[in-house]
């Protein structure tokens, strides 16, 4: 009963006694935490990595992997650490030759990490492979030219003039397979919606790869005249780039595209164009489709038909 009536007292509802619990409580808690602490442990850990390498010859062609993840031993109080990213140190992987470098075994990296954990051990490396691309830097300059194919115009209004792009060419520096792999000229796409007047815009000279690379400029300024259109169809006479003993047709028709006060001046400029077909591929099929050549720069083809062998 005495023991009863203790436990009875101990616990019953008195804030001098739950004060005095709690204390002990505390106390027996954060004693018991600093001798864990203390004790060794193993756990894996990200470390950031950071590749060394000649930046002034070479560029990373892809994004370079962060991180790597180790599996350590020490001193719970290091390991709580590094675990809760405090003071956690960059590991730093030398590469004398990076363009031979494809991947990395996470296994190698041993002997290298090792000596930068201080009074961590390493115990295995827990990722698997290192991927990555490192290229010769290299530049050069290419021309730009627009797309203004995503161009959407008013109702009876279209473009009238060529377009012009300024700067007309952009210079390139960056990793040797990204600007390799480019043609010779960089397209600018254009787009817009219901456009009834001269356009300007500034447009980001971007494609495949632009991440990695630095250009100048980065932008560039698209322009031409907007203006109300009208379309018109002629018949073009057919010639071809070389003598030929193949018979075809001697015109096609086609549709143009033209300013509504260029309408007379088009009628007359039209009888020195000529649709120009390659024999070549004319004798590999049986229809192509020509090249219409010396239209008027303010007069866009919309459609030219396809010429047809005839037979003998």
């Amino acid at each position: 009963m005495n023991i009863v009536r203790f436990l009875f007292n101990l616990f019953r509802i008195d804030k001098t006694n739950w004060k005095a619990v709690s204390l002990c409580v505390v106390t027996a808690v954060v004693f018991w935490i600093f001798n864990a602490f203390n004790k060794n442990y193993s756990t894996n850990v990200r470390f950031p990595l950071l590749f060394e390498f000649d930046g002034e010859k070479y560029l990373p062609a892809e994004h370079l992997p962060k991180s790597i993840n180790l599996n350590v031993s020490g001193n719970g109080w290091d390991l709580f650490r590094k675990h809760m990213g405090l003071k956690v140190p960059t590991l730093i992987i030398p590469l004398e030759h990076p363009t031979e470098v494809k991947k990395i075994v996470g296994s190698t990296l041993l002997p290298i990490v090792a000596t930068q954990l201080g009074n961590l051990k390493v115990n295995f490396v827990v990722t698997d492979t290192l991927t990555i691309k490192i290229d010769p830097r290299d530049f050069h300059r290419y021309k730009l030219a627009a797309d203004v194919s995503g161009v959407k115009f008013s109702e009876g209004y279209g473009r009238i003039s060529p377009v012009v792009v300024l700067p007309d060419s952009v210079r390139l520096e960056g990793p040797q397979s990204w600007l390799h792999a480019l043609g010779d000229s960089i397209f600018l796409k254009v787009q817009e919606d219901k456009v009834s007047e001269n356009f300007r815009d500034e447009v980001e000279v971007s494609f495949p790869g632009s991440e990695f690379v630095k250009r100048n400029p980065p932008i560039a300024q698209v322009m031409f005249e907007v203006g109300q259109v009208t379309q018109v169809t002629k018949r073009v006479k057919v010639t071809t780039d070389k003598k030929t003993s193949v018979v075809f047709t001697d015109s096609v028709e086609a549709q143009f595209q033209i300013p509504v006060n260029r309408a007379s001046d088009f009628n007359t400029l039209s009888r020195e164009m000529v649709s120009q077909v390659s024999v070549r591929q004319l004798k590999q099929s049986n229809s192509i489709v020509p090249k219409v050549l010396n239209i008027p720069s303010y007069a866009l083809l919309l459609r030219v038909d396809s010429v047809y062998k005839k037979p003998r």
